[in-house]
């Protein structure tokens, strides 16, 4: 029998904590949006919230250990707040489920990766009902309103916005947690995602990120299914046709993406990247290991060559291409030839940056049941800093080869280490301190010379203010 639900807000205040990668970021700015358009308002700390949503990641290390302490520390709190409401929604809740309220029974909410939709009704069904958890084991692929970047959002920085392209991953990494708590690969439909970039910058905003566990196949499944349904198509990714498409949005001046996959790497997405001037000259392409041995048991579906082989055609075709990536460190059965392989690699391959890890097992993922193979951690960690001085050592030699250079760079806000100091990013992604004027606003667009560089940062002066953004109401943002 269906119920109304009446959405009590008046003036109460929400919190959200979020752990974890981008994709995470971009759920809780969607559940802000719904949060607001049910009338609620920001609160800058837990203790100002009527609600607290802690959005949950299971990829990082000690995923669980960190929520649970969070959420012992909420407790003493909503005692003291009659009427708080907790919500802890994301991956972690996906993969564990019950798991949640059975350790945390203060909890109210308990919400999946497939219905953050829902978020601002369950919060205000719990009101009336008590306790809900909700777990949807797949996404809707029909219901275009409960699609990621579908939604209303609050973003912190009016001039950039995350939009999410895809959900779900085909690959079975053995390290890899993402197919078990995001299902397998949902491609946002074309149209829909040209919509929202279109409404994105009529709101002024500049620079979009495209998401997706694995972006190079993005739309493979919206061509299989039209060809299911009699239509004479070639199956193939549409993602260089949508790199095209949104960097000819006006007002978009910056795409980036994030994540794409070595083995899916085709050459029409590095000609789309050459050949559209608001595509960023940035390329994140995940290593993982130098090791065909390590890549064989992570199930990379690359080896070592051919990574360098897509690297080497990449920065052939996109002019002063900078290049980050991911690299793990122990994972099982690795011998010190592999990290020798690994070290040999990194250091051909001259990375501009590189997230670097030491292997921590994932419960539910292949990888986690190899403990007879498990790396001593004092090797680890000692392998651990030899990558690091590898790493930063042609980082710090490839931003040193950018002093003198004048840079076109996005302003991001007072700098974070040194707040005497703006940072910026260049069309390359590398941060930039400088001196500026206290008028200049975060979106604004400038000239600087590099004056020096460090392993992950470059310093500049100014030149020159190319523009600075409109002044626009921020609202939240929906897609048709």
């Amino acid at each position: 029998m269906a119920s109304t639900i009446e959405h009590v807000s008046g003036d109460r205040r929400y919190f959200i904590r979020t752990f974890g990668c981008q994709m995470n970021e971009h759920d809780s700015e969607q559940v802000a949006g719904l949060l607001e358009a049910d009338g609620m308002q920001p609160a800058g700390a837990p203790e100002d919230a009527d609600v607290v949503v802690v959005n949950t990641c299971c990829i990082r290390e000690k995923a669980d250990q960190k929520l649970y302490a969070y959420l012992g520390g909420l407790k003493a709190l909503k005692r003291s707040r009659p009427g708080m409401q907790i919500a802890v929604g994301g991956c972690l809740a996906q993969k564990d489920q019950d798991v949640v309220r059975s350790r945390a029974p203060h909890v109210d909410v308990v919400f999946g990766t497939h219905n953050v939709h829902r978020a601002a009704e369950l919060l205000a069904r719990a009101a009336q009902e008590g306790p809900i958890v909700e777990i949807l084991t797949e996404a809707v692929r029909a219901d275009a309103e409960a699609f990621p970047s579908a939604l209303g959002v609050r973003r912190d920085l009016p001039h950039s916005a995350w939009v999410t392209i895809q959900v779900g991953c085909d690959n079975s990494c053995a390290f890899c947690i993402v197919p078990a708590v995001r299902g397998p690969e949902i491609s946002r439909p074309f149209e829909s995602l040209l919509d929202e970039v279109r409404q994105l910058s009529d709101q002024g905003v500049a620079e979009v990120t495209l998401l997706g566990q694995n972006v190079n196949s993005y739309g493979r499944d919206l061509a299989l299914a039209r060809r299911k349904a009699g239509e004479r198509v070639r199956v193939r990714p549409l993602f260089a046709d949508l790199l095209r498409a949104v960097g000819a949005v006006g007002g978009i001046q910056r795409v980036r993406y994030t994540s794409p996959h070595p083995k899916d790497l085709r050459p029409e997405t590095i000609a789309a990247m050459a050949e559209t001037p608001a595509v960023c000259e940035h390329l994140h392409l995940p290593l993982q290991s130098g090791s065909d041995a390590v890549l064989a048991a992570m199930h990379r579906g690359y080896t070592a060559e051919r990574y360098l082989e897509r690297l080497a055609e990449a920065r052939r075709g996109i002019p002063d291409l900078a290049v980050s990536t991911d690299i793990i460190v122990g994972f099982p059965g690795e011998t010190e030839q592999d990290f020798a392989d690994t070290l040999a690699v990194v250091a051909d391959a001259e990375f501009d940056s590189a997230f670097t890890f030491v292997f921590s097992p994932r419960p539910g993922t292949e990888a986690a049941a190899m403990t007879g193979d498990f790396v001593d951690p004092e090797v680890a960690t000692e392998r651990y800093e030899r990558l690091r001085a590898v790493v930063e050592r042609s980082a710090r030699r490839r931003h040193e080869a950018r002093e003198g250079r004048r840079e076109e760079v996005l302003v991001e806000g007072p700098s974070k280490t040194r707040p005497e100091l703006t940072s910026g990013r260049t069309r390359q992604n590398k941060l930039v301190h400088f001196a500026a004027p206290a008028t200049l606003r975060p979106g604004s667009f400038v000239d600087l010379d590099v004056t020096g560089a460090g392993a992950h940062y470059l310093l500049g002066e100014l030149v020159a203010v190319r523009a600075t953004p409109a002044r626009r109401e921020r609202i939240p943002v929906v897609a048709a």
